[in-house]
């Protein structure tokens, strides 16, 4: 007679247990700062597990099947850290291989995805610029993104060749890091932009130079605080969202891990998020990086 309600017992620690469990936001590098930072301020009560694979960084420069490959192995890298749910805090990583590591991990997913909807909902003169990334902009996924919302609104497309590059070396304004975001920014304006899609989580930390090149001639359109909401939305959905006494124990820092030395992690989340925490080097194998290790020996 007691056996239903030690089930039920049971169930309900293990419940309380999935939701004082991390929430696990993976980048290919440090992009995902900006998410991280977004995440914090909307749910400040979570557990946040950061994880870049700045080690094969930057992800638009890889073949769609390393990228779907490196996705998954940190999602289950996460999942074995005890995460409850899984932000891709990737453009590229979302555009190519969300749907596939939806199928294979057992946790529920938040990808991202520039914000055309938003830009086409805002623009007052119907032209719009994105900046992103070489493979988001070629994707099946962002192509259906533009047919579904764009409407009657132009948008010019433009790869961020070199941006990603900057932000993970810690360069956010130096003179180099201006004239190209300004060869990029020019023919926007030029062409009567008056909203910009920040197309890659790690272009919102080029906010302040953008607008300095811009002034308030574009409207930025970053999907971060999205994202986080999003978040929030799934995690009650699921039953996972962190109790008020959760809450209250949760860790004041998130913990920080990087497949590379994590220098530049490190110092960008202090400089950028005033983060001071440490950083844990994680080795993280999967497919397509043991045969490239195998390769080098």
């Amino acid at each position: 007679m007691n056996v239903p309600h030690q089930a039920s017992a049971q169930d309900s620690i293990a419940a309380a247990n999935r939701a004082s469990a991390p929430v696990g936001i993976f980048d290919s590098g440090l992009g995902g700062l900006s998410v991280l930072r977004a995440v914090r301020a909307q749910l400040p009560g979570e557990a946040l597990i950061y994880a870049a694979d700045s080690a094969y960084a930057p992800y638009g420069l890889r073949d769609d099947d390393f990228i779907a490959d490196r996705t998954l192995a940190i999602g289950e890298w996460l999942i074995s850290q005890g995460a409850k749910a899984l932000v891709v805090a990737c453009n590229t990583a979302t555009a190519q291989a969300i749907s596939l590591v939806r199928e294979r991990l057992p946790i529920p997913l938040i990808g991202v995805e520039p914000g055309i909807k938003p830009a086409a909902l805002q623009s007052k003169t119907r032209v719009a610029g994105v900046l992103a990334t070489q493979v988001t902009l070629r994707s099946a996924r962002f192509q259906a993104l533009q047919e579904r919302y764009a409407g009657d609104c132009r948008f010019l497309c433009q790869p961020g060749h070199g941006l990603v590059e900057a932000i993970e070396r810690c360069d956010v304004d130096s003179a180099e890091v201006r004239a190209l975001l300004k060869s990029y920014l020019d023919p926007m304006l030029d062409a009567g932009a008056d909203t910009l899609v920040l197309g890659c989580t790690h272009y919102p930390f080029f906010d302040r130079v953008i607008r300095d090149i811009a002034g308030d001639r574009l409207m930025l359109i970053d999907t971060s605080v999205a994202i986080a909401r999003q978040l929030e939305r799934v995690l009650e959905t699921n039953g996972l969202r962190a109790s008020a006494a959760e809450a209250a124990t949760a860790p004041a820092l998130p913990r920080l891990c990087s497949t590379s030395d994590g220098e530049h992690l490190r110092q960008l989340a202090y400089t950028l998020l005033g983060l001071d925490a440490p950083v844990e080097r994680v080795h993280v194998p999967s497919r397509r990086t043991v045969a490239i290790a195998s390769q080098t020996t």
